[in-house]
């Protein structure tokens, strides 16, 4: 909240004419500029003339009074030894060249209070990251607060694990006597199983030779085993040959006697056919009988009838021979 104002702006306003009267910079003496306005008045001596006061509040008021004092000083100005177009002339140049000054003067106070208020900014971004900074130094002493308990409670398990290694230690040194009695042993076993192993190798290789020996006269036997079987599979493939030859000449005679059966089943069938005709040859021979037999008895009843049958042709009695020729024939 801001404070009051101890003085007001008219009591500024003659603080700052008395002043300047005591100077002689008023509009009676010599007209006053910027500079020599702020080697006069200044918000330090001002506020030490009033006593009490805002800096802030006495800045912007002295700069409000510099511009109207300047600006009426420079109106009173006046040239001696020069017209008065001239001299005109020269206020207005000389006004154009202050307002130019106080333009700058003004643009160079906003500057300033950009740089102020960046400084302001730039100011709470220092307390913000301050507070930050604080925060994380809590954070760190949190930290190192429990990594010094981690390390408290560390420490403790590295006595008791140096007293457990001091006690694996007392272990490993009984292991070791125990190992190296286990290893004259295994040495005592090694030689012993080395000799052992050197008789049966002197064994296998009395073995091995009888064992040669053995496989040689089973070679030989073997290949004069082989070399009969070689003799009996000759003897036998001749034997085959033979048998071939004979099965050739029974298959021959077979087809022969095949031949010479089909033939008389030919003659048996052309014997059974003519015995066929011959049968029914004399059944028609018995059936004309009795016709012949009646014929002679109406003869001689009527002696011109039996010249009539006289006339007639007789009936030709078929040879046996003619049927039995026409079978060889179809079986030949």
């Amino acid at each position: 909240m801001a404070r009051p104002a101890a003085v007001s702006p008219d009591q500024i306003r003659t603080t700052v004419l008395a002043m300047l009267a005591e100077a002689e910079l008023d509009p009676e003496h010599a007209p006053p500029t910027s500079e020599r306005f702020r080697r006069v008045v200044a918000v330090r001596k001002l506020r030490a003339r009033l006593g009490a006061g805002d800096p802030a509040m006495l800045s912007r008021t002295l700069n409000t009074i510099e511009a109207e004092v300047v600006r009426a000083g420079l109106a009173q100005v006046a040239i001696p030894g020069l017209p008065d177009p001239i001299a005109e002339q020269m206020r207005a140049l000389w006004q154009a060249a202050v307002a130019v000054q106080l333009d700058e003067v003004v643009r160079l106070r906003e500057d300033a209070t950009r740089a102020a208020e960046a400084s302001d900014a730039a100011r709470r971004d220092a307390e913000l990251r301050t507070e930050m900074l604080r925060v994380e130094l809590a954070d760190l002493r949190a930290q190192v607060t429990a990594r010094d308990s981690e390390l408290a409670n560390l420490r403790a398990d590295c006595r008791s694990l140096t007293e457990r290694a001091a006690t694996l230690n007392g272990a490993a040194a009984g292991l070791q006597a125990e190992r190296d009695t286990v290893t004259a042993t295994l040495a005592q076993t090694r030689q012993s199983h080395a000799d052992e192993f050197a008789a049966v190798h002197t064994r296998y290789e009395g073995l091995s030779r009888q064992l040669l020996q053995e496989t040689e006269h089973q070679r030989h036997a073997l290949q004069a085993e082989r070399e009969r079987l070689a003799g009996q599979v000759s003897e036998a493939r001749e034997r085959v040959a033979a048998l071939e030859g004979l099965r050739d000449r029974l298959l021959t005679e077979l087809a022969g006697e095949r031949d010479a059966r089909q033939h008389a089943a030919a003659e048996a069938a052309a014997l059974t056919t003519l015995v066929s005709e011959q049968r029914a040859l004399l059944q028609t021979m018995q059936a004309a009988q009795p016709a012949q037999a009646a014929t002679h008895g109406a003869a001689s009843a009527t002696p011109g009838r039996r010249r009539r049958t006289s006339a007639t042709p007789s009936v030709a009695t078929p040879s046996p021979a003619g049927p039995v020729a026409q079978a060889r024939r179809k079986a030949r």
